[in-house]
């Protein structure tokens, strides 16, 4: 818009040092007149300041000018916050009405910001006004109008914008809102112990909170259980850790009549059960060369305590050396086979023969042992196909397999392990580092002595020479067994023709036989990372599992079928926004995963509440309002800097009338030829007047 404004100006003709002088010398001049009274002295002093006036060169200015339009910024909150009770759409409705407003008010520009979620970080609404603050010139800035529920968690240190701050908030005040908050939840507890949980119910916006509200805990969805908690205080929660891996917590505080939301009120916590130092009992039979190979691998696990026992004095050798001569150990046989095999959670015998050390009494308790839910692993050589095996003892009733009688039972020669087509599912021995891959030969070193076994149960995982069981996993009764059929693995470990993953195999062995449930054949699995629900089925059958039925914490039921990805697993994944507890299921099986609130703050404080940017808003001058539903909205107003900005029915921007000069037209006032004219009347009317 152009615009034209007048002036007075001065461009001097001398310097305007020389310009004081000639005032200095001018009241030098007159001051004795002054003084005398003389006639004509008023006279004299009008010439001399024609002669300065015509020096100082007088103009008439005139600017033309071109204003800029004031810019006005509105923000609109789109976090997540703002989608509970309408106030999405009471926004939505507030920024047309407002932009409609804004387009007939003249020489104003609008300029719509929408602050998103910023993840965790809760609704960083200064932080967009700031970014957009920097497009505008702090000049031409009218004001700023936040469409927001005043949820905003960068308030409290952020600066004010410079211009007039009018946050609108959706809604009415007195909202009121309870929330269940974790004050301390472990990540891990140990299995077979508990932990404790604290926890906080609040209620919000109800003055001083007491009584008592119903919460709900639920357990890998098991049966809920109800419970009362105080409202106000910590509440502590004892959490019973039953099995290994995730166990997903989900706790639901009763609805309190008239809350804003129940969003906050539910909170899910997982906890990882892991094993307390595992106790593993070592029986080494007749010393040979992978004796070592046990010993070194359950040592080097600082979560193992291990008890070993070698048997380097069998009862038929007898030297007729006198006990109290002797320095072996007495084999505590009753000790460990009666009253404290239920201490141990592995039970490794390694090359061990029936000697008579243990009677039958002995062996029986360890099948027993294994049935009720304990862990065997035997590693045989040749005593296995001899009279002393222990498959000719109570034993056999949980071994997987029986060895062949004569000389056919055991296999001498060099030979390459491999997988089964099983072993390449089993997660034993699927992956393994230089496993072979299907219908390839293993490039693992040799070993050159193997037992030749009839595999009555189990699942055969690898094979030796002539495609003979090497390695079989059983489960008996809610216990379970390994048996390796060869005691030649120790040349992995001294690198022989290459070696192979002797460690990383015995490892897996034992954690499958104590159950860990990352080793699971048959399993269902389902995490949460990144907003994403990851499904992972894995199974020993080549057939495609079923479809899988995912839960929502809302209710939400879907069905979806799992892609094959290899190694006898399937997967699936899909988006898990949604904060809670998914619940994945094929029929058989069923896993949860816990989503915690993609971002916390958002939903700490569910009201609509102007008190976070109450200070900004009051110290840019600016105001804060209800909107209801969006329809009671302040007119727009424009006001001078300094003015009130804010009335009861209207909001003010600030007009500052910021422009640009496009032209200037001058005009003498004092011209030269009127200036000597004006002079020569002056000085002649005062040379009359003194004259008299």
């Amino acid at each position: 818009m152009q615009d034209a404004i007048a002036g007075l100006g001065f461009a001097p003709l001398l310097a305007p040092w020389m310009m004081a002088a000639l005032g200095a010398v001018a009241v030098l001049a007159l001051l004795p007149a002054l003084l005398a009274r003389a006639r004509g002295v008023w006279l004299r002093a009008l010439a001399f300041a024609l002669i300065l006036g015509a020096l100082a060169n007088p103009r008439l200015v005139q600017e033309t000018r071109d204003i800029r339009p004031d810019i006005a910024l509105l923000v609109v909150d789109r976090s997540d916050s703002t989608g509970i009770a309408g106030r999405g759409t009471a926004i939505a409705a507030a920024a047309d009405a407002i932009a409609a407003r804004a387009a007939r008010v003249p020489d104003l520009e609008l300029r719509t910001v929408t602050v998103e979620e910023a993840g965790g970080r809760g609704t960083r609404l200064m932080d967009g006004i700031t970014r957009a603050l920097a497009d505008i010139p702090r000049a031409r800035l009218a004001g700023v109008i936040a469409l927001t529920d005043g949820q905003a968690h960068d308030a409290a240190d952020a600066p004010a914008p410079g211009a007039p701050l009018h946050v609108l908030i959706p809604g009415a005040p007195g909202q009121t809102d309870r929330r269940l908050r974790i004050v301390e939840a472990p990540g891990f507890g140990i299995v077979g112990r508990s932990v404790e949980l604290r926890i906080a119910i609040e209620d919000l916006g109800v003055g001083a909170p007491s009584g008592m509200a119903r919460l709900t805990i639920r357990r890998d969805g098991e049966p809920p259980v109800t419970e009362a908690a105080p409202i106000g205080r910590d509440h502590r929660i004892t959490i019973p850790i039953t099995r290994g891996g995730p166990t997903v917590i989900e706790l639901d505080a009763a609805e309190r009549p008239g809350e804003i939301s129940t969003l906050n009120n539910r909170a899910v916590v997982t906890i990882h059960g892991v094993r307390d130092r595992l106790r593993v009992l070592l029986v080494s039979g007749e010393p040979h060369a992978g004796e070592r190979t046990w010993r070194r691998l359950l040592k080097s696990d600082p979560n193992v305590d291990l008890v070993h026992f070698t048997i380097l004095r069998p009862p038929e050798k007898d030297d007729l050396t006198p006990l109290n001569e002797l320095s072996l150990i007495a084999f505590p046989v009753r000790e460990l086979f009666q009253v404290r095999i239920r201490d141990f959670d592995l039970i490794v015998l390694d090359r061990f023969a029936n000697r008579g050390l243990l009677p039958a009494v002995y062996l029986r308790n360890i099948a027993e042992y294994v049935r009720g839910g304990g862990a065997l692993l035997l590693a045989v050589g040749p005593e296995f196909a001899g009279p002393t095996s222990l498959a000719a003892t109570p034993l056999q009733a949980v071994l997987p397999a029986r060895p062949l009688q004569g000389r056919d039972a055991i296999a001498e020669g060099a030979f390459r392990p491999g997988v089964t087509p099983q072993g390449l599912r089993h997660p034993v021995t699927a992956g393994l580092p230089g496993a072979p891959e299907p219908g390839e030969a293993a490039a693992w070193g040799r070993w050159y002595r193997a037992l030749r076994a009839d595999a009555r149960s189990g699942q055969a995982v690898m094979e030796g020479p002539g495609g003979t069981p090497l390695l079989l996993l059983d489960r008996v009764g809610e216990g379970r067994v390994a048996l390796m059929l060869s005691d030649h693995i120790w040349l992995w470990s001294r690198g022989h023709d290459g070696g192979g993953p002797q460690a990383e195999l015995l490892r897996r062995i034992a954690h499958w036989l104590m159950r860990e449930p990352e080793l699971e054949e048959e399993d269902l699995t389902a995490r949460i990372e990144a907003g994403q629900l990851a499904i992972q089925r894995r199974s020993l059958t080549a057939e495609a599992p079923p479809e899988v039925t995912v839960t929502a914490p809302d209710g939400t039921v879907t069905r979806m079928p799992l892609d094959p990805a290899g190694a006898g697993r399937w997967t699936r994944t899909l988006s898990a926004r949604q904060p809670g507890v998914w619940r994945v299921s094929d029929g058989t099986r069923t896993a949860f995963a816990a989503a915690a609130a993609v971002n916390p703050l958002e939903i700490a404080d569910l009201r609509a509440d102007p008190a976070p940017l109450g200070p900004l808003a009051r110290g840019s001058g600016g105001s804060l309002r209800w909107i209801g539903t969006g329809a009671e909205l302040p007119e727009l107003r424009r006001m001078a800097p300094g003015r009130d900005s804010a009335g009861s029915t209207w909001i003010g921007l600030r007009r500052n009338q910021d422009h640009s000069v496009t032209g200037i037209t001058a005009l003498p006032l004092l011209p030269g030829w009127l200036a000597l004219a004006l002079l020569l009347g002056t000085a002649l009317l005062a040379w009359r007047r003194e004259g008299r």
